[in-house]
């Protein structure tokens, strides 16, 4: 955890926030040594004597999670994905323990999103499509659509559900802003973390099946310095309101349980004026989000016939919607075009829907 983004993100307690509407600071435990200013492990405590949560950092990661026992329960096994450990072992273990299991759901979802992340960086990976880079190019797309480049004019930034975080370096780069990628995945957030501590990075390339090969790759990557990565819950944002600049939110709106709450989230983060970059493919499924959570895909027989664009574009304009969240207006909207790879014989092609949000200018800001 980089000081710099702790004093610029300032965090509360999420369980006060959400327990009591208050938000007490969260203070580092004494203790813990620095590494040329940066909390490699430590403990985060809730200011509130009378709460006093605490929340630890794990490989230079802070979890910030109001149901920390819930969210370590479901994600902790991901921080046992070493890296350190002979590809022949791994290889044997994931034989060992077969398909479907934990280890191999981890693993699939590591290796897609590792490789779309950074396998342009690898000198092994083939030129033949699928290309890596999806996530990327839809963020190109994205600052096309919200010209003049919000990214080049902002201070700091968010990337929600950054995953590998190779999005998080690209909105660096494109001026000097201090960037926070936000996710859950813990595997994915120590991989985008040693990148931008170190420059270098690995993973388990899916081949086929259980067959997985050993990658390394160099990411030097400009304005890696100024990159963080946190665990927290995209809906439920542990930060003070109207402190970011720009949010970007990549395919999370269908992945998270509360996708107005998420909007909502947002809105919350941004400052007057500021940005929001969301692209989303609608891909519902119950696992991640209740169906009468979805924004379109059901109720055919409603307004709009169950199409999920009119509903989300009234959500994002204030006042188009009964529902729709306070402060927005949404700007230009396009089509978008991302694949996932998913190992050497398939991939998934989706349709994303782009959007350019701005946060309006109130006379009482």
């Amino acid at each position: 955890m980089r000081r710099t983004h702790f004093a610029a993100w300032a965090p509360h307690c999420p369980v006060c926030s959400r327990d009591r509407g208050t938000a007490p600071p969260l203070g580092l435990a004494e203790g813990f040594a620095d590494y040329q200013d940066d909390v490699l492990a430590g403990i985060l405590v809730c200011a509130d004597a009378s709460c006093r949560h605490e929340y630890p950092i794990v490989d230079g990661i802070p979890i910030i999670m109001a149901d920390l026992r819930r969210h370590l329960g479901e994600r902790a096994i991901e921080l046992l994905l070493r890296d350190d450990l002979d590809p022949v072992i791994l290889g044997l273990i994931g034989d060992a323990l077969g398909p479907d299991c934990w280890f191999d759901i981890v693993r699939q979802g590591f290796s897609t999103y590792a490789w779309d992340a950074y396998g342009d960086l690898d000198a092994l990976e083939s030129l033949s499509e699928p290309r890596p880079g999806a996530a990327r190019r839809c963020l190109s797309a994205l600052l096309d659509l919200a010209r003049p480049d919000p990214a080049a004019m902002a201070r700091h930034v968010l990337d929600l559900g950054c995953a590998g975080g190779r999005t998080s370096f690209d909105l660096a780069a494109a001026g000097n802003a201090l960037v926070l990628g936000v996710d859950s995945n813990l595997a994915l957030l120590r991989l985008a973390r040693r990148v931008a501590t170190t420059g270098r990075g690995s993973y388990a390339r899916r081949r086929l099946g259980l067959v997985y090969d050993e990658r390394r790759f160099v990411a030097d990557l400009p304005g890696r310095e100024r990159v963080d990565f946190w665990a927290c819950d995209a809906t439920a944002l542990p930060f003070a309101k109207a402190n970011a600049d720009l949010v970007l939110a990549l395919n999370l709106l269908d992945c998270v349980p509360d996708p107005r709450r998420l909007l909502a989230s947002m809105a919350d983060a941004l400052r007057p004026d500021g940005t929001l970059l969301l692209a989303t493919p609608f891909d519902w499924s119950t696992r991640a989000t209740p169906v009468e959570g979805w924004i379109g895909g059901h109720s055919q027989r409603g307004a709009g016939s169950g199409a999920a664009e009119p509903l989300l574009h009234g959500l994002l304009t204030e006042g188009a919607h009964p529902l729709s969240i306070d402060g927005l207006r949404l700007l230009a909207t396009a089509e978008h075009a991302w694949h996932t790879r998913l190992h050497d014989r398939s991939a998934v092609q989706y349709r994303s829907h782009l959007m350019a949000v701005r946060r309006t200018v109130r006379a009482t800001d």
